[in-house]
């Protein structure tokens, strides 16, 4: 047989193949069609889930794990900071009351939180920019001082400088940038009224009034309050901004922010407080502490305003109640703080009064006891921005709590839900 016959044989049984297969099966062309089964048995990831569900389970996990988590994905971290996130944890009874003290430095600032009746020492807290928000610039970290204040949305921490404002997250340590305030202040009095913060006092140029909207990252000026305060303290008790003591500047101002003669004496100041109805967008009666004297430290917690006086020969601690629906205007003096009668608060000791829960938390910022410290036993003289009282405001008494960190210097302080 010649080649070209084998050739054309050649060409003849491929044609043959193509036109008409092998009939037999062949393994590797054969078509198995998928079990239904095998869809419905398809693994699925945690990160496939629907939002609902996924926050079903990332609101369990325990809040040391939240840093972690939070680092994942945007996502995640977005759900974290949703207020879904927030109201779950609350339901589950994983949210507690803790006082976070911040003390800051050109570089940067140092913060620890303790919770009180279970903590048995301060516990550091880290603070860190978030790579999904805004980054925090060492300017930023500079323009703060001492003279900062601190507020509290759930567990956000709002530090507000005179230049400058940063968010910190209480969970994951992150740290990012916010708008600052319209008015240049310093000793100003800052409140959370309804999930808005608001700050009065402070600045000798205005009596302006500012209310900051965490959802808008927006400042704006509400109204002006009756008188310039500097040095004074925030407090809030059922929609009332109470601006507590602080010193006088220059005289008084209406409603429209027009400044009047200088005629009510220094001491009203230090001894009163202005009651603004946030709501109803109008200024309450003035109220003075009975007895004169001082405001050092005030705060809020339940129902009333708790109020530490300096008094020529003594201290006094009051309590205001604020509930407007029964009670309102009330005053009743509770046990003063162990402290000694030689103790004099003015500006070489300062302490900081902190509402938690039905506790109040004196906390000394500034300033040097010796005659307390061997009182409790201590043989170290000079210690520094360390004593920690609580006051029981159902049992009425008070206790001592575990002594600041030593590197907490003039330190800011509120009591964050977290």
């Amino acid at each position: 047989m010649s080649s070209s016959d084998n050739c054309n044989s050649r060409h003849f049984s491929w044609l043959m193949k193509s036109c008409f297969p092998d009939p037999r099966p062949n393994p590797s062309l054969h078509y198995s069609p998928t079990p239904a089964t095998t869809f419905l048995h398809r693994p699925t990831t945690i990160s496939s889930l629907p939002n609902d569900l996924l926050l079903e389970f990332l609101s369990r996990v325990a809040q040391s794990s939240l840093p972690s988590i939070s680092l994942v994905c945007r996502r995640w971290s977005q759900l974290i900071d949703s207020s879904e996130f927030y109201d779950l944890r609350r339901r589950r009874g994983l949210l507690h009351f803790a006082v976070f003290v911040v003390s800051f430095s050109d570089s940067g600032f140092f913060a620890a939180n303790y919770q009180v009746g279970h903590d048995s020492h301060w516990r550091t807290t880290s603070f860190l920019n978030n790579n999904y928000d805004d980054a925090v610039y060492p300017s930023s970290y500079s323009a703060l001082s001492s003279h900062a204040r601190l507020a509290a949305i759930g567990r956000w921490i709002y530090i507000i400088g005179k230049t400058t404002m940063l968010r910190c997250d209480a969970w994951t340590g992150a740290v990012t940038s916010r708008s600052k305030m319209s008015v240049l202040r310093k000793k100003f009095a800052v409140a959370v009224v309804a999930g808005k913060v608001y700050v009065a006092g402070g600045s000798t140029r205005t009596a302006a009034v500012e209310e900051y909207d965490p959802k808008r990252n927006a400042w704006r000026v509400v109204c002006h309050a009756p008188r310039m305060r500097y040095g004074c303290i925030g407090a809030a008790v059922d929609g009332v901004l109470y601006v507590i003591g602080g010193l006088k500047i220059g005289g008084t101002s209406g409603n429209d922010g027009t400044r009047t003669a200088a005629s009510t004496g220094a001491h009203v100041y230090a001894s009163s407080m202005d009651l603004y109805d946030v709501e109803a967008r109008r200024w309450l009666r003035t109220r003075a502490v009975p007895g004169g004297g001082c405001v050092v430290a005030a705060c809020s917690s339940g129902d009333y305003i708790y109020i530490l006086a300096s008094h020529a020969v003594e201290l006094s601690f009051w309590r205001f109640h604020g509930n407007r629906r029964v009670g309102f205007g009330e005053w009743c003096r509770l046990k003063s703080p162990p402290l000694p009668t030689q103790v004099r608060l003015d500006g070489t000791v300062r302490f900081s009064c902190v509402g938690v829960g039905e506790k109040v938390v004196l906390i000394q910022i500034m300033g040097c006891i010796d005659d307390l410290l061997r009182r409790s036993g201590r043989s170290t003289r000079g210690l520094k921005e360390a004593l920690v009282l609580v006051y029981d405001c159902g049992g009425e008494e008070w206790s001592r709590g575990a002594d600041l960190p030593d590197v907490v210097r003039r330190a800011a302080c509120v009591c964050v839900e977290w």
